[in-house]
């Protein structure tokens, strides 16, 4: 279950996918089979190719995209949420869910 977003930061982030365009969004998420882990981020984009390309890029496998359409993403967690997001200058999103401070 998300946390900590509003319907419109979500509706911007679907728009965004159904652009086609590379999208994020951060929010918090809470699973037992994450334990210690606080936050998702959602990387989405209707293009599966562009997405499949991106996580290559980044060094991800793309066989763990979510392909659920509308809206295909790929979850980042941990290190590499931070890690994706800093690269991406997603400053605001690191500050807002203190991913900084770990």
């Amino acid at each position: 279950m998300a946390f900590g977003i509003t319907r419109e930061e979500l509706n911007r982030w679907k728009q965004a996918v159904i652009r086609e365009e590379i999208a994020f969004l951060t929010h918090y998420w809470i699973d037992p089979r994450f334990p210690g882990i606080k936050t998702v981020t959602k990387v989405g984009c209707a293009n599966r190719e562009l997405l499949t390309n991106w996580c290559l890029a980044h060094g991800l496998n793309p066989v763990y995209i979510h392909d659920r359409p509308p809206f295909p993403h790929f979850d980042l967690l941990g290190p590499k949420q931070k890690e994706i997001l800093q690269k991406e200058g997603l400053w605001d999103q690191l500050q807002r869910f203190r991913l900084l401070e770990e």
